[in-house]
């Protein structure tokens, strides 16, 4: 674990600093919207380089987030206009089976249209705007 991960006030500024800092879906989520707002800040491809630690067997719906990660870098790399990062097409970085970002069935068909090209190609279904902070 680095040493900058005691200060409550800095957010992971790569994708691999998310799944570093882990320990729980729940922390995994509260991660991910504090890179969102650093790259937000300062949008860039060097954040979605670097491979981040899988996560499958770190928790439980840890294949969920090893396939989370890489559809943001495929998205947040699109918005920038570049290649997505080789890392995301390995097959640990796909679910096998369908997730969906709200558990209710009432919001399923919103999700399996909305869901950006990136999450959707990996099982995951998400809101359109799954990558805002705002």
């Amino acid at each position: 674990m680095s040493a900058n991960r005691q200060d409550p006030l800095r957010r992971p500024r790569s994708l691999a600093e998310v799944a570093e800092w882990s320990t729980s879906f729940e922390d995994f989520a509260f991660h991910v919207r504090d890179f969102l707002h650093h790259f937000q800040g300062a949008p860039g491809m060097d954040g979605l380089l670097e491979l981040p630690a899988l996560l499958a067997a770190r928790f439980a719906d840890g294949q969920i987030a090893d396939a989370y990660l890489a559809a943001m870098a495929v998205e947040l790399a699109h918005s920038l206009k570049q290649p997505r990062p080789a890392w995301t097409q390995a097959p640990e970085r796909f679910c096998r089976l369908p997730w969906f970002a709200s558990p209710g069935p009432h919001m399923r068909a919103t999700l399996l249209l909305e869901s950006p090209p990136g999450f959707r190609e990996r099982n995951l279904f998400v809101t359109a705007n799954a990558l805002s902070v705002a």
